[in-house]
């Protein structure tokens, strides 16, 4: 990914009572500071923690280009490698809070938040994934992880079956120079497409139709790995999803992805919802 200096200039950059005055009129406040730093120096109130080595996903997370959003972190230095990301990505109103958080003089509050946009059990098994290749993002929706596999130096193929989503994110892909190919499919039909076999990553996350499992496992390449996660049953009694068809079974996932070597597995709480998740190698 090549960030083009010359997006700058289509940053404001704020001082903190400008900056009160934005959050006052409903901008999102983005920090991109660690999650130490984020609870130990304390986040204005609201703010949404992504990490910078994780915004490549923001344009995902933040969704819509023409809302005013407010990027701060500690000096106002790693800022602004995210405000000329989403400016490069399209958004036009893309505020940095100059001199970070240092200087803020607002409220502040300290409690812990996850990190926002990139599935926890993507991040922290990190180390297990390929060092690239080609990755298959299927049920990609706004592209969260399509674009922060992207920017790692993946060719990426990303599927859903709304297209309105798709043609977002094949816009802002471009724009930031990413390997990335979006495909319209319905996931649920026999005959789905989900592009040349041979992905070296498969990623899914809180999507479940049973049936796709067999071509997924057919479209990874020997010694490729399947990075899944989604919701188990007991996610019903805590809100959406309730209907069983998108609900594992305690155990069934790793039954799920057999023959692949399973190198991590999980059932548990994950960013807040019951799941069951696993990392797993073709052989």
């Amino acid at each position: 990914m090549h960030l083009d200096p010359s997006f700058d200039a289509h940053v404001r950059r704020v001082d903190a009572t400008a900056a009160a005055a934005l959050i006052d009129e409903g901008a999102v406040v983005l920090d991109v500071r660690t999650p130490d730093e984020f609870t130990g120096l304390g986040h204005i109130p609201g703010a949404l923690l992504l990490p910078v080595q994780l915004v490549p996903c923001a344009p995902a997370v933040l969704r819509d280009p023409d809302a005013p959003v407010l990027v701060c972190c500690e000096h106002a230095v790693r800022s602004r490698t995210a405000t000329r990301l989403l400016a490069q990505a399209g958004f036009t109103r893309v505020h940095e809070l100059a001199g970070g958080m240092a200087g803020w003089q607002g409220p502040r509050a300290y409690d812990p938040a996850p990190v926002t946009g990139p599935s926890a059990w993507l991040v922290d098994n990190a180390d297990l994934l390929p060092p690239g290749g080609r990755a298959l993002d299927v049920a990609c929706g706004a592209g969260r992880h399509a674009l922060l596999l992207g920017a790692a130096g993946f060719a990426v193929t990303a599927v859903d079956r709304d297209n309105a989503a798709l043609t977002v994110l094949q816009a802002q892909a471009d724009r930031l120079g990413l390997t990335v190919q979006t495909r319209q499919a319905d996931l649920e039909r026999a005959d789905v497409d989900l592009g040349d076999a041979g992905y070296d990553l498969i990623v899914v996350t809180r999507y479940l139709h049973r049936a796709l499992m067999p071509h997924l496992l057919l479209s990874l390449a020997p010694g490729g790995v399947l990075l899944y996660e989604t919701f188990l049953i007991g996610q019903a009694e805590r809100g959406h999803p309730t209907n069983p068809a998108f609900l594992l079974e305690p155990g069934e996932l790793p039954a799920l992805v057999q023959p692949l070597r399973i190198l991590r597995q999980f059932e548990g709480d994950i960013d807040g919802a019951l799941m069951s998740a696993v990392v797993a190698r073709r052989q």
